[in-house]
């Protein structure tokens, strides 16, 4: 069983049709980080894991789902839990890493409709990832769902618990040597009554490249 991990806060409204949607096989472990809708309530509702992260930002809520991941299986994957994804999609980003043909399995966007992905947050994710590619790492996304085995994962020790976490993971991968591969993933706007925090605002984006900044000055 293949532990699938979603920080959330605030995104009650998009779980049941996204857990329905997950796949024989991967078992969802909801991270409520800070959660003001019931989010809770509605995820153990619809048969998932409920664990709950005081600690604000996105990797933290990462970093405590993955620490909760059953040890046994060893893949564990990452997935943004706005209703942006089809869980259904998950194999396509574990395979990889199954395999053994990658150390980190990574997602690249492709929005399925118009407006799926603002101008604004596409722009910022583009010059995040080109600057990566100069760095060796081959990939064109920043990697919003990824999988990876949960025990290289926790060896990288990554300390970045705000949105400079994917950000850091892949920066880390790369100078550890992983192969890192990404495959297509559907992009599809995010489920109605929610809004993401970092594609959702210019301000969000601004903030969400600030984290990543930083990270990248370390």
């Amino acid at each position: 069983m293949t532990d699938v991990v979603l920080p959330c806060r605030d995104e009650a409204a998009a779980l049941p049709a996204l857990l329905a949607r997950m796949p024989a096989g991967y078992r969802p472990i909801v991270v409520d980080n800070g959660s003001a809708d019931g989010l809770a309530a509605v995820a153990r509702a619809h048969g998932a894991r409920v664990i709950s992260v005081a600690e604000p930002g996105y990797g933290a809520a990462v970093h405590a789902g993955v620490l909760a991941a059953d040890p046994d299986d060893g893949v564990v994957c990452v997935m943004d839990a706005d209703g942006s994804f089809d869980p259904r999609q998950l194999p396509r980003v574990a395979g990889p890493v199954r395999s053994g043909v990658a150390q980190l399995g990574v997602g690249r966007r492709r929005p399925a409709t118009r407006g799926a992905w603002p101008l604004h947050a596409r722009a910022a994710n583009a010059a995040l990832a080109w600057r990566l590619r100069r760095l060796g790492l081959p990939v064109h996304d920043i990697g919003p769902i990824r999988a990876v085995r949960r025990a290289d994962l926790l060896a990288l020790r990554l300390r970045d618990r705000r949105f400079g976490y994917p950000l850091e993971l892949l920066i880390a991968a790369g100078r550890a040597g992983w192969p890192v591969v990404e495959v297509d993933v559907d992009y599809h706007p995010r489920a109605a009554g929610t809004r993401s925090k970092v594609t959702g605002t210019v301000r969000g984006t601004v903030r969400a490249v600030r984290d990543m900044s930083a990270v990248l000055a370390r």
